[in-house]
């Protein structure tokens, strides 16, 4: 969260910003992420083994459509770990300037930026468009995660547990030594460009959001799961959404709103030109404590995004769907070590040449239009298989998974055309290829 919430300008990059009004479009999110994420649930209840949307739709609605979430879900892993890597270069950007080291803004920014680049004085570096240069921290830190993954490496619930804590922490940090610094004036006007701001900002700030599904997956573990996972899902909402609102308030209440547009690292910049205007020295400490925070935060992200993207490669490698190239274990690290490195050089490549917000658009559409699926699949299943088992029940008939299949259509349509186009283009390359190669290969065609 703390390297995400950009793109709130009066007309960003061709989109209506939402102002101050971001706060209402995370909680805009919120709502459609919780209704979905009660569709995930009954889904992955269905099947007593743990996965993902791709595990749940091959063992429920067949290979085609689990094909098309696979693909998709290669493009959301991918392109969400690309903004990550983008947004922790930022944030390194920012550390080096902390320490007062100097470097060329050519090897530490992306190679296209669709706003341009400028200081804290509003001066141009670069224009809008391409420039020579390449974002060098955001391909390292790929290619070195890439490589511990490789190697193998095993994520204990107490470290996972800890770094939470720490990411946790740098949020309230921000948010409780920001509350003294906000102009009620930054608020007006709170939402300067009405319903299609807010729904533009949900369609970006939705990125925030990625992963909160994984509290479904858990259905089959739980005593009472028809009480237990909506607590689950909706407890994890509440709380996200909480420290979400109050950052994207105090964010937009101590700068301008159009002063963070496109910028990746949004917070500690803010941060910075406050420590600047103010001459507070406390804050230039507050900006190492968050900064610190968000930089461990989007470590454990990539390293978790790269780790799931690799396993549905590996997972649909075992059903025949890709080359067996990719299920292959390493003989002695026993980790899927080729579809680990493609994985690997797929992000970071185009890590160093996008901007934040064009690889957080397409990773958006990309899991939106999963959850459409997965939302219409628990409609197809209460109608084609009424009496199979499920371990938890969506309430409320169908009501809940069209209300989800109808937000995530209009967040969807809330990107640009471009991100529209570009998201076609993959899905029809995915087509192709399931129809040249993977539907003649799959069991269920040798069958």
């Amino acid at each position: 969260m703390l390297g995400w919430l950009h793109h709130t300008s009066g007309a960003v990059a061709g989109r209506p910003g939402a102002g101050p009004a971001l706060a209402l479009s995370l909680l805009f999110v919120a709502v459609v992420c919780g209704l979905t994420g009660l569709c995930y649930a009954e889904l992955a209840s269905m099947i007593p083994i743990a996965g993902s949307a791709y595990t749940y739709t091959y063992a429920t609605m067949g290979e085609l459509i689990a094909w098309i979430i696979g693909w998709d879900l290669i493009l959301e892993y991918a392109f969400a770990n690309m903004s990550v890597s983008v947004g922790f270069a930022a944030h390194i950007v920012d550390l080096l300037d902390w320490l007062g080291l100097r470097l060329s803004p050519k090897w530490l920014s992306p190679a296209y930026l669709p706003l341009g680049l400028q200081d804290l004085a509003g001066k141009d570096i670069y224009p809008p468009g391409w420039h020579a240069g390449f974002d060098i921290p955001a391909f390292l830190v790929v290619a070195l995660l890439t490589v511990i993954l490789v190697l193998g490496i095993r994520e204990s619930a107490r470290t996972n547990n800890i770094m939470v804590l720490i990411k946790i922490t740098a949020i309230l940090v921000f948010v409780l030594f920001g509350i003294s610094f906000i102009h009620p004036a930054y608020y007006h006007p709170f939402s300067p460009n009405g319903f299609s701001g807010i729904l533009a900002g949900g369609s970006i700030i939705f990125f925030t959001y990625i992963g909160f599904d994984a509290v479904s997956t858990a259905s089959e573990e739980c005593r009472n799961p028809q009480r237990d996972v909506p607590i689950g899902i909706l407890a994890t909402l509440v709380v996200c959404t909480i420290l979400y609102i109050g950052v994207s308030l105090v964010l937009t209440g101590i700068v301008p709103w159009q002063s963070v547009a496109g910028d990746g690292a949004p917070i500690v910049n803010a941060l910075k030109r406050l420590s600047l205007t103010t001459g507070s020295h406390r804050l230039h400490w507050v900006r190492l404590a968050v900064l610190l925070g968000a930089l461990i935060g989007m470590v454990s992200s990539i390293l978790v995004g790269q780790f799931g993207q690799a396993r549905i490669w590996f997972a649909m490698s075992r059903d025949r769907l890709l080359p067996s190239a990719f299920g292959r274990v390493h003989p002695r690290f026993r980790t899927p070590a080729f579809a680990t490195w493609v994985a690997g050089i797929l992000v970071a490549i185009p890590a160093g040449l996008f901007d934040v917000g064009t690889l957080a658009e397409m990773s958006n559409i990309g899991t939106l239009f999963a959850f459409v699926l997965v939302s219409a699949g628990v409609v197809i299943l209460r109608l084609k298989d009424p009496t199979r088992h499920r371990g938890f029940r969506v309430p409320f008939g169908p009501l809940i998974p069209i209300l989800s299949i109808f937000f995530c259509v209009l967040l969807m349509a809330g990107l640009p055309a471009r991100t529209w186009l570009r998201f076609f283009v993959w899905l029809i390359i995915g087509l192709a290829v399931y129809l040249t190669y993977s539907r003649k290969r799959s069991e269920f065609y040798r069958q």
